[in-house]
């Protein structure tokens, strides 16, 4: 939303109507709490609840990906699988993931019910899991499964930036990213454990036990006024006008929006050096709560870029295997990165809802091109140094960096657009402003 659009007439005078902030006793505005002591005791049980109910989307995309391990136990000779049929099957789940982001968070924001519009794609999700048969089959089963798990992450990072201020996103974001990062590092023990003791079980193979077992298991008040506290709007009620498609059109025709994507999906492509080792979920640590004690984002990002780039460095300069272990450790840390990078997304297009369910689920889809193209990155040719490798995830994370240098140049310049009309209008308490 641009500055004109956060400080206009209708805006304002749609605030001061709104049912939520005309009871507010303008002298004490956490009175209807019982005062701000009582206010801040109540808010930790209500983020206690948002946590506790958060780390259920954690536990799903940990299931997520077990399934990948089934190859080590009969899935392909199962289903004759030859030469790069495998990898096939892999990749055509990203046709539907990427094309069905947008639409499946539009039609989130516009049901207004994560509750029915995420449990329905899971469930329908499970039921497709557990369809697996021949080559063909399986295809048509990855294929259509793009579909429906494209609901869960870019559904997961809109649902949690309605509930939680942007203070608190980045930790949050962190925890849920998470998932995918524990997935890595044991879904395949978790796995191996299914394989190991279903393996003939009522005549199925172990692998198909796999794909049922994941099929299987697949205080509003105060909550309100954070959100409203936040923005310095409201949400639905105040600066949602011209529907679902409205909120297209202006995701759209930001050009930040792109930008973002561009960002992201150049540090996806550096990030494809993951497929070779196991990441190490330890690196999230910093970013995410860090990064939101101080609400600033540029250089958290960067600087866990930067030292993503000197474990690049030691690996094309050298071949000694100690070097080049510690030189993983330091390409790790870029994830920590990439989650300060998705709580930006967020933050930078805070309202209207609608705008940002699709920017959200735009930049994520558009950087999953970057999982296509990072396969491309590691030919065997290149090895078994892989130079040519570490210097094309150099480039990709240095234009991130450069990327997102730009993008903070911007935010800070309307962020003093936006105090200036602030000082001119009178206005004494701060108001909205973009994080940096």
């Amino acid at each position: 939303m641009s500055v004109s659009e956060l400080t206009s007439p209708d805006v304002i005078e749609k605030a001061e109507k709104g049912s939520y902030s005309e009871k507010v006793v303008a002298e004490d505005p956490d009175a209807e709490f019982g005062g701000t002591e009582a206010r801040e005791k109540l808010e930790r049980k209500l983020l206690l609840k948002l946590d506790m109910r958060m780390f259920i989307l954690v536990i799903i995309y940990i299931l997520n990906y077990v399934s990948v391990a089934a190859r080590l136990r009969g899935f392909e000779a199962d289903l004759g699988l030859k030469g790069q049929q495998f990898a096939t099957l892999l990749s055509i789940l990203y046709v539907g993931y990427i094309v069905m982001q947008v639409p499946s968070n539009m039609l989130l924001n516009y049901m207004g019910k994560p509750s029915i519009h995420l449990p329905i794609c899971m469930i329908i999700w499970g039921v497709i899991s557990c369809l697996t048969g021949d080559f063909v089959g399986a295809l048509l089963t990855r294929f259509f499964l793009g579909f429906v798990e494209a609901a869960f992450f870019p559904g997961a990072l809109f649902l949690i930036s309605k509930w939680y201020k942007r203070s608190e996103l980045g930790k949050r974001t962190a925890i849920l990213y998470g998932g995918n990062i524990i997935s890595n590092a044991f879904g395949s023990l978790i796995a191996s454990g299914i394989l190991d003791g279903m393996q003939g079980a009522l005549g199925h193979e172990a692998w198909r036990w796999l794909f049922y077992i994941e099929g299987a298991l697949t205080e509003i008040r105060l909550a309100l006024r954070r959100m409203e506290e936040d923005a310095g709007v409201g949400d639905e009620f105040q600066t949602e006008d011209g529907g679902q498609v409205h909120g297209l059109w202006l995701a759209l025709t930001d050009w930040r929006m792109w930008w973002l994507a561009v960002l992201m999906l150049s540090e996806v492509v550096a990030l494809s050096f993951n497929a070779y080792f196991p990441t190490l979920s330890a690196t999230l640590g910093f970013g995410g709560p860090h990064s939101d004690k101080t609400g600033e984002r540029f250089w958290h990002m960067a600087t866990s870029y930067f030292v993503g780039i000197i474990g690049f460095i030691i690996s094309i300069c050298t071949m000694n295997t100690a070097a080049r272990y510690i030189s993983l450790f330091l390409m790790a840390q870029s994830y920590a990165g990439l989650v300060v990078l998705y709580t930006w997304v967020s933050n930078t297009f805070p309202r209207p809802p609608s705008k940002r369910a699709v920017a959200v689920a735009f930049v994520n889809a558009f950087s999953q091109i970057g999982n296509v193209a990072g396969s491309y990155v590691w030919p065997s040719q290149w090895g078994p140094t892989y130079r040519n490798s570490y210097a094309i995830c150099i480039a990709t994370s240095g234009c991130a960096i450069v990327m997102g240098y730009i993008l903070k140049l911007h935010l800070e310049s309307l962020n003093r657009k936006l105090e200036k009309e602030e000082q001119e209008g009178g206005v004494k308490e701060k108001g909205f402003r973009f994080l940096v």
